[in-house]
């Protein structure tokens, strides 16, 4: 068994004490930063009534701390709820005509992502999806017949939410930039677990919510714009944060804000924002080439348990092709699911599969762990 670095850091997660956590791909284990922020936001709110400033700033951080994660500035940071409402925000921004109709994603992305775009047909937009190969990944040529001068928009997950398949971005938006068309990606499965750098491989939007690998809660997201394309964006869904000035409170005047703030809407989730802003201030005292190089090494200690248990593996068999999701195929993954707590290992199913996604914290140890008593189950 290697050296495990982030002894330090799993100290700050009580639940590790009694039980195996890896379901990150769905929520991540509660940390003791978070627990805190969640306290001091409440004690405020007890204590004082209400302090929009303060949980104003707070929220603020959070955009900062994100905005830090993947090399962005915070002004090009929003904030909604879900990552449904910002591509539904993007989406209605856009035109559709007969020079540009196209949008272009890969079969393996979320369905609510995917039903966002779709909605988009009733205004003219032509939707076309990369198909996966057997093993459930998608060649960069899938892409290439698929994108032309056509196309509006291509949507892509960095890793795949079912079966952990990491995708190529960089070359992706080479695709995407030699024919006009904006880049939309959905970075929930890879924020917090890879490096990620908006402003180096070019990306037009990133979007993630808060409580997968983020270490936070649901009920908050984020998205990055690149500050050029934001410019040329009017989004109909919109609310008084988005106003150059919301405290004018000006009901008559509809103008935008400069930047990613133009897609704020209406009152955010301050307290989400906390749990939020702690989790990626923990994430950001981390080096994150260190971090996705050991999520790599427990994806290959993944594969080698399945393997060894003769577990339908359905993820790819090579852990640099993959992200922290290691897919084992099931008859029922509900009640697996059930069982595997019931055992001291929490999973994640999803469909036809159990999702076994470890973080930082998790350990070697945990990893085969729950390989074991998935066999011991399957």
């Amino acid at each position: 068994m290697t050296n495990f670095p982030f002894e330090a850091q799993r100290a700050l997660f009580p639940i590790l004490q009694k039980k195996a956590q890896l379901s990150s791909c769905s929520q991540s284990a509660l940390s003791t930063p978070v627990t805190e922020a969640l306290a001091r936001y409440m004690t405020s709110w007890s204590e004082q009534g209400m302090d929009w400033g303060g949980w104003g700033v707070v929220l603020d951080q959070a955009k900062a701390e994100f905005a830090r994660l993947i090399h962005a500035d915070a002004a090009d940071i929003a904030v909604m709820s879900c990552v449904s409402d910002f591509a539904s925000s993007i989406g209605n921004c856009l035109s559709f005509d007969a020079q540009r109709d196209g949008i272009v994603l890969g079969e393996i992305d979320f369905p609510s992502v995917g039903h966002v775009w779709l909605a988009q047909q009733a205004r003219g937009a032509v939707v076309q999806f990369a198909q996966p190969d057997a093993g459930g990944e998608i060649a960069l040529e899938g892409y290439a017949r698929l994108i032309n001068d056509r196309t509006r928009l291509v949507s892509v997950s960095q890793v795949s939410y079912s079966n952990g398949f990491k995708q190529d971005i960089g070359a992706i938006v080479k695709l995407a930039r030699a024919q006009g068309a904006l880049l939309f990606v959905d970075a929930y499965q890879s924020a917090g677990v890879m490096q990620i750098d908006v402003q180096r491989d070019d990306i037009d939007m990133l979007v993630c919510g808060a409580q997968k690998y983020l270490l936070g809660c649901p009920g908050i997201a984020f998205m990055y714009v690149r500050p050029s394309v934001a410019e040329q964006l009017k989004p109909s869904n919109t609310g008084w944060f988005g106003r150059i000035n919301p405290f004018a409170f000006d009901i008559r005047t509809l103008d935008y804000a400069q930047g990613a703030r133009r897609f704020d809407t209406g009152t955010p989730p301050y307290i989400n924002g906390a749990a939020a802003c702690a989790g990626m201030a923990l994430l950001n005292t981390l080096d994150m080439a260190q971090v996705e190089a050991y999520i790599e090494q427990l994806s290959a200690v993944a594969l080698r348990e399945a393997k060894r248990h003769n577990l339908p593996i359905a993820s790819p068999l090579d852990p640099s092709r993959k992200g922290s999701n290691t897919a084992i195929r099931v008859k029922d993954s509900a009640a697996i699911e059930r069982h595997m707590a019931s055992a001291g290992f929490i999973v994640s199913a999803r469909g036809p599969l159990i999702r076994v996604a470890p973080h930082f914290y998790n350990t070697e140890q945990d990893v085969a762990g729950a390989m074991a008593a998935l066999a011991r189950l399957v």
